[in-house]
Formats: structure tokens, C-alpha cells, sequence
């Protein structure tokens, strides 16, 4: 397979190679409690994996698909990851998502161009109908990325997430091929 390296105006998306295996997994589990995952699904529990653990299960991952998961760069400074998960793969259901391990990136359009160029990788290189979402209704941050990049409000499964003592609503959001080709041809 070739090598997958996105360049943007900000940020770059590309595979994970060995070496960033360490930096990625300090960034991930540095913290017990990390600021980032007080907006990444919250309500799932979130548990410290030793390093050996979390290396294999990544290459096990990455050799199986190896656009599931890719690294987010900043001057040459890993910030975060996209990566994407089988709703249901006999039906080609496809789910993305992204996270910025460092609040210092938040709110600075790195995110929405690295979404961006995920979802047009995505769509050049395998065989979907649609890309989605899923998010709570807490983390408006993320549903306006999805916005900006071109998906639609799906479905609003209420009340279904429950945290710190308040239910959320699960907000799932898409774009089928049809309007991604749409959005290419009107950028021209």
C-alpha cells in the first residue's frame, strides 16, 4: 500500500509509523483523568493500558486497515488522531472521529482541516457510501467541525447519554458521497 501523507495548511495527516508509537501513547494516557476525554465519549469509562498492550493492539489495528487510524501533525508535533470504526462493515457503515490530546489546539481550526482531509481520503480510497459521525450533545465543539465540513444533522437519539449527573443527547451526522462530490465540484 502507499504511504499516507496529507498536507494542509495547518496541520498534516498521516500514518502512524513505529517511532510515533511512544509519543502518541504518552499523549493518550499521560493523565488519569485527561482534559480531552471529558469531551471524547466521557460516559465510556476510561482505563491506563500499559505500553506493550496498547502497541500491539494499534499495529494489530493498522495492519488490518491501515487508514483506520492516522496521526495529526502540527510542525512536525503530534497533536492527535483521526481514525474511523465498522458500524457495520457487511453494509459499508463507516463512523469517523478525532481527537486534539492537547487543549492547546482546541479552537484553532486544526481539527476541522484534519477532519476534512480524513473525510476526502476516505472517500478517494474505499469503497463508502457515506461517512458519519457520532457525538453527544454536550460537545458543540465537534458538531460544529462536522458543520463546517460538510455534514448534515442525521439523527438525535435523546437523552441517551448520561454524565456527571445530566443526560445528553447522542447526535449522529453524515455526508454521502453524492454531496462530498457536490462540495468537490463547487470547489473546483
Amino acid at each position: 500500500m502507499q504511504k499516507t501523507f496529507l498536507q494542509g495548511k495547518k496541520v498534516t495527516v498521516r500514518e502512524i509509523w513505529e517511532s510515533d508509537m511512544t509519543s502518541l501513547w504518552s499523549q493518550i494516557y499521560k493523565e488519569e483523568n485527561p482534559e480531552w476525554k471529558k469531551w471524547d465519549a466521557p460516559y465510556f469509562p476510561f482505563s491506563i493500558q500499559e505500553y506493550p498492550v496498547y502497541k500491539g493492539s494499534l499495529q494489530s489495528k493498522l495492519k488490518e486497515e491501515p487508514l483506520s487510524q492516522l496521526i495529526i501533525e502540527t510542525d512536525n508535533e503530534i497533536i492527535g488522531t483521526v481514525g474511523f470504526y465498522w458500524e457495520y462493515k457487511a453494509s459499508r457503515w463507516l463512523e469517523i472521529g478525532i481527537t486534539i490530546y492537547n487543549p492547546a489546539y482546541w479552537n484553532g481550526g486544526y481539527g476541522t482541516e484534519a477532519l476534512q482531509l480524513y473525510r476526502d481520503l476516505l472517500f478517494e480510497n474505499m469503497e463508502i457510501g457515506r461517512v458519519g459521525l457520532t457525538t453527544w450533545s454536550r460537545n458543540e465543539r465537534m458538531m460544529k467541525v462536522a458543520e463546517k465540513i460538510g455534514m448534515k444533522l442525521e439523527g438525535r437519539m435523546r437523552k441517551c447519554r448520561y454524565y456527571n449527573g445530566t443526560y445528553y443527547d447522542s447526535i449522529r451526522m453524515g455526508m454521502v458521497r453524492e454531496e462530498w462530490e457536490e462540495l468537490r465540484e463547487a470547489k473546483g
